[in-house]
């Protein structure tokens, strides 16, 4: 077999805390090394929060895994550091076709419009993804990598967790104020509290074979229905870096996964796709089943689950990993405003339903795309050839076509957290929608991003000018917040044609800000610092500033449970 990467091995270190005569405190413990645990590490470390990371193994993914990140999924980690290298190594991507047999019955593209700084997705091997996390959680400080150091025992209790942690040396007790589990779909850790994650498992399986080859195929998406290569199956082709492809096949519920990996039995299947003459090579294979499925509950006292740990989707439409990092920011801000004291604990809760709004979101897209794919009866099979037969001609008829729904970000329309919008507003910006980017121009002419100004902490957005007497009442509002420990930061929009002479003065060079967030003069936005808008007014008012902080701050929560 070929192989394009080669497995950093992380050193196993002693920790001054196995040589304690008592369990050390730590404010977070999170458990597990991939995406989701590095991820929150690097969101807390970001917010002054230390942490402790934990995982029984000592390199990233083994194989490619998953490999489509969303635009989203990217702002985040450009936010964290770590977006660049990823960027810089993955192959961009917009564009996807699919075909019913051997015709193509239509394409998309995920990002028509211009002024983007991220790209719409990028295809990229989760060792790559993992390894770039890892290299940042390296450079900073707050961040405590253990690896060999594997979880044995957890307990909970409604003030704090307590964990046993086995080593080559021994084992070792710590505790912490929150455990953050990311332990992966199997979690030994919810099966040892006695959880369980509730759900489907789809009677299909898939074959996942990543070949290296140099091929001039363009770098886009390409599904099948009902392949000429592959008769009333289904497949995927995706490129990745280093020349290594992508394919997914569909096996069938009675195919035997351990024979469908061997070399062998892929070689046809793949020559039947591209022909006898291309020349290469086999990198990986796995057979994987859909799952969707969830935990009723993320929290548990102090232990609080993340990634497939919590939630577990089917692999099309690219929503494991790229969910799982929306999860993880919109739980980091909650927790370091309360580990600082600046928020009630109830604000914890509301990352319970917040996320589980976006698994059911996505459990809701993978399952209907499973289904599509892969009809159980002749009346499912039936209605999916017909609508295939009229994507071809018929526009309506495209968007009933499911070969996964790409993942797009949350919007949290029903939380708590949201100050209901007074004015008529594009709905699309409404309260709980996660912020678009927008190029602006600095005070000192340098050329930026919006996003590159949001995050860890609120920002109210202001455009235009204020009246004298509204900017007083304004920074009083301020000031309160800020004696409070909950900092705002107001992020002045000067119109096109303007220039600004303060740090936190933007042009709206282009003009796209105006138009994405529908702005007019005196409009105003509240951020939330996991970039999701909160509140947002045509008349800016102090005291309802003030009151949209409080509110997405939890403290209506805290009064509620008071009373």
């Amino acid at each position: 077999m070929a192989s394009t990467y080669t497995n950093p091995e992380y050193p196993y270190r002693r920790s001054p805390d196995q040589d304690a005569a008592a369990p050390v405190h730590h404010p977070v413990i999170i458990v597990g090394g991939g995406p989701a645990g590095l991820a929150a590490a690097m969101d807390l470390a970001l917010q002054g929060i230390k942490t402790v990371v934990l995982d029984d193994n000592n390199t990233v993914s083994v194989g490619s895994r998953a490999i489509c990140i969303a635009k989203r999924t990217l702002e985040i980690c450009d936010r964290y550091g770590c977006a660049r290298p990823m960027i810089d190594k993955g192959v961009i991507w917009k564009h996807g076709r699919v075909y019913f047999g051997e015709e193509q019955i239509y394409e998309f593209d995920l990002l028509p419009e211009q002024h983007h700084k991220i790209p719409a997705f990028i295809n990229l091997q989760q060792y790559y993804f993992e390894e770039y996390m890892v290299d940042r959680c390296r450079q900073m400080p707050l961040i405590d990598l253990r690896w060999l150091h594997k979880v044995t025992e957890v307990t909970s209790s409604a003030d704090r967790a307590t964990i046993v942690v086995e080593t080559r040396e021994g084992p070792y007790r710590l505790s912490c104020d929150y455990l953050l589990v990311a332990d992966g779909a199997n979690s030994p850790i919810r099966e040892s509290l006695g959880l369980e994650s509730k759900g489907q498992v789809f009677e299909d399986r898939f074959l996942i074979a990543d070949i290296v080859m140099e091929a001039d195929f363009p770098a886009e998406r390409r599904f099948w229905f009902d392949a000429p290569f592959h008769p009333d199956q289904s497949t995927l082709l995706h490129k990745q870096a280093d020349n290594v492809w992508r394919i997914d096949f569909q096996l069938g519920w009675d195919a035997d996964p351990d024979e469908e990996k061997k070399i062998e039995n892929i070689r046809p299947r793949v020559e039947a796709m591209l022909g006898k003459e291309r020349k290469w090579e086999l990198e990986w294979a796995s057979v994987y089943t859909f799952r969707c499925r969830k935990m009723d509950s993320f929290i548990h006292q102090r232990v609080v689950f993340m990634g497939d740990a919590a939630h577990q989707v089917s692999p099309f439409g690219a929503r494991g990993a790229n969910g799982a990092l929306q999860g993880v920011e919109n739980l980091c801000w909650k927790l370091a405003a309360i580990l600082d004291g600046r928020a009630p604990p109830a604000l914890l809760a509301t990352y319970d339903t917040e996320r589980q709004h976006g698994a059911r979101e996505n459990i809701l897209h993978s399952t209907r795309a499973t289904d599509f794919m892969t009809p159980k009866n002749a009346a499912t099979r039936l209605f999916r050839d017909t609508v295939l037969d009229l994507a071809r001609d018929y526009p309506f008829a495209r968007s009933l076509v499911n070969s996964g729904r790409l993942s797009t970000p949350c919007t949290y329309d029903d939380t708590p957290l949201n100050t209901a919008d007074q004015a008529d507003f594009d709905p699309r910006m409404r309260p709980g929608a996660a912020c678009q980017d927008a190029p602006i121009t600095g005070a000192g002419g340098q050329q930026e991003w919006l996003l590159q100004r949001l995050g860890n902490r609120f920002v109210l957005l202001l455009y235009g000018t204020l009246p004298a007497s509204a900017g007083q009442q304004l920074e009083a509002a301020l000031a309160r917040l800020k004696r409070e420990g909950n900092r705002t930061d107001v992020l002045w929009i000067l119109p096109q044609g303007q220039q600004g002479s303060k740090d936190n003065e933007v042009v709206d060079s282009e003009g796209v800000l105006a138009q994405r967030y529908d702005l007019r003069p005196g409009s105003a936005y509240l951020i939330r610092p996991d970039q999701h808008v909160c509140a947002r007014w045509r008349t800016l008012d102090a005291d309802a500033v003030v009151a949209a902080a409080h509110r997405a701050l939890g403290q209506d929560l805290a009064e509620e449970q008071a009373a």
